[in-house]
């Protein structure tokens, strides 16, 4: 028998997803439509968010908005309730950017840029919606972190600061909600191969590297969870009820070396980091060798 406590089934019930215009939110609102979920999408990239929805199955309502605007997210929400086939299963609080740049040479624009998008964001996103899951008394916000949000990282400041800031904000929210029937649930992926990188405001990373189309290509190898891996967990996770949502082996893995390491999680990384360049080279090698007869 099912616990008492389990969340409702999720399938057939409405989920709202900002940022579906690519990467985890358009896998997720795949993923959802083709359950039988009506899709309510929000990006600020209209045309990718409009072949989002042209390849959902199903009722779809989406809506180019910067979740930076509190009215136009409050606004989003109302036409949201009206629209819905069905009650809504989870919020999707999935919009993200980044900036490479150091603390003493930050532009405070681009810093507030992202601050606004990946914090502001998650809290319009949370208050526009929260009364509507009260008032059915069911469903689930989910409020999208990263590792970042459990590290600290060289030369992305700002966005460690808006990742630990979701975090907070999210676990204060799950304690408020208990009673209620509604969740709170924050997804911290790891390496997942999306655009993040690609549309970053890039000065400098934490090697000094100046090189965006090479950090791009950096970002590309390393992130491992596809998009649609990452939607199949978040989906799963949140149909389970869980509290946190770890996306990717990597993501496990940054959790558990901050926990063991909490001081020295940076100087480790560093000797996985040089013992990967190592082994990576040798693989080469090797390979050429075959390639060559040797």
């Amino acid at each position: 028998m099912p616990r008492a406590d389990a969340p409702p089934t999720l399938d057939g019930r409405t989920w709202v997803i900002t940022g579906a215009g690519s990467g985890m939110g358009r896998a997720l609102a795949l993923r959802m439509a083709a359950r039988g979920c009506p899709v309510a999408l929000a990006d600020w990239h209209e045309e990718q968010l409009e072949e989002t929805a042209a390849q959902c199955a199903g009722p779809v309502l989406h809506r180019r908005l910067d979740v930076r605007d509190r009215q136009g997210v409050m606004a989003f929400a109302a036409d949201v309730a009206q629209w819905a086939p069905a009650p809504i299963g989870a919020v999707v609080n999935n919009a993200g950017v980044t900036v490479a740049q150091s603390v003493a040479g930050a532009s405070p624009e681009d810093d507030e840029w992202v601050v606004d998008v990946n914090f502001g964001g998650v809290v319009h996103g949370t208050r526009a919606f929260l009364p509507i899951l009260l008032d059915q008394g069911s469903g689930t916000i989910a409020n999208t972190s990263s590792v970042f949000g459990l590290i600290g990282f060289p030369n992305q400041s700002a966005y460690c600061a808006s990742k630990h800031a979701v975090r907070g904000f999210t676990e204060a929210l799950r304690h408020e909600l208990r009673g209620t029937g509604v969740r709170a649930t924050t997804i911290h992926p790891g390496g997942v191969k999306t655009n993040i990188v690609a549309n970053a405001r890039y000065h400098v990373d934490a090697g000094g590297s100046t090189d965006h189309a090479r950090a791009v290509k950096e970002f590309d190898r390393i992130a491992q969870t596809s998009p649609e891996k990452a939607a199949k967990t978040i989906h799963e996770g949140i149909q389970a009820g869980k509290p946190r949502i770890r996306v990717g082996a990597d993501a496990v893995f940054f959790d558990l070396l901050v926990r063991l390491a909490p001081n020295r999680y940076f100087d480790l990384l560093e000797r996985v980091e040089a013992l990967g360049r190592r082994d990576g080279h040798s693989m080469r090698k090797v390979r050429l060798s075959r390639q060559q007869g040797r």
